[in-house]
């Protein structure tokens, strides 16, 4: 993949990283089910890897954000000309590391499936939720497979 750039801790890339990835669709009866992962993840310090995109991931990432683990930001476009407060705090403290995979300025369907293949390969084991035969990442399931993240 060409085009990307990095902005923060590099050596978060050397740890085991789980990645979330989840459908704009959720079912009412998933969310808690993800806000629980989403704690203990943070609470156990785990380094999760996502573009943060759909509404539940956005969540997740401020539930995240108030841990103290490290986090990995994939956007399917080019980098921020301004970081977000929220996010400089976490680029200040060395937890965060943004990775853009596209220098488009706003992102696609064609690079959200890019930056979302890119997360499934970065990533030790993979945490979808909500995904449908429907959804766009369906496929990456298949492909997959052998990343599932499996419930402790």
């Amino acid at each position: 993949m060409k085009n990307i750039t990095y902005l923060g801790n590099h050596s978060l890339l050397e740890m085991p990283k789980t990645a979330f990835l989840a459908s704009s669709t959720i079912a009412p009866d998933q969310v808690l089910g993800v806000y629980d992962w989403a704690i203990r993840m943070a609470k156990d310090g785990k380094c999760v890897i996502s573009g943060f995109s759909s509404h539940l991931e956005r969540e997740v990432f401020h539930f995240l954000a108030q841990g103290k683990q490290p986090i990995i930001l994939v956007l399917a476009r080019r980098m921020y000309k301004n970081v977000p407060n929220e996010l400089q705090a976490l680029l200040d403290s060395n937890r965060l590391l943004i990775i853009s995979t596209s220098s488009a300025t706003r992102q696609s369907k064609a690079t959200a499936l890019a930056r979302n293949k890119y997360i499934c390969e970065l990533a030790h084991a993979i945490h979808f939720v909500g995904v449908t035969e429907q959804s766009s990442l369906f496929p990456l399931i298949n492909q997959y497979q052998h990343k599932l993240y499996k419930m402790p």
